[in-house]
């Protein structure tokens, strides 16, 4: 796991934001352990008490789970609840400014979307 920090978010968050792109890149699957707490905390220079926060966050979406002695693990569904949710916060937070972006451009949206498949052709 990789991280650079930025200081626009606290540390915490960018962390939880992390754990959630590796379950929805298929990096941590459900019944995965996440990485232990001291573990995230030696590697990245952090506090523990950080670490903690953001699992705690994971716990209380009831993305991972808490096993006493044994550490945390990705729930059953955790995946399909995140691609759930980060869809429709992409479509009502982020899609909207960016479709106002694309209009103001002149850029069509299917052309786009031809172009950018067409170029996927090519370098795969």
């Amino acid at each position: 796991m990789t991280i650079t920090w930025n200081d626009n978010t606290p540390i915490y968050r960018q962390l939880r934001d992390r754990v959630v792109a590796m379950i929805l890149d298929g990096v941590l699957n459900e019944g995965d352990a996440l990485p232990s707490v001291r573990q995230v905390a030696a590697d990245f220079q952090l506090n523990p008490i950080t670490v903690s926060k953001a699992y705690q966050e994971l716990v209380d979406e009831q993305l991972v789970e808490k096993r006493r002695g044994l550490g945390m693990y990705v729930n059953e569904g955790a995946r399909d609840a995140l691609l759930k949710n980060e869809r429709e916060r992409f479509l009502r937070e982020e899609w909207p400014s960016l479709y106002a972006r694309l209009k103001r451009l002149g850029l069509d949206v299917e052309r786009l979307v031809k172009d950018s498949r067409a170029t996927e052709g090519e370098t795969s």
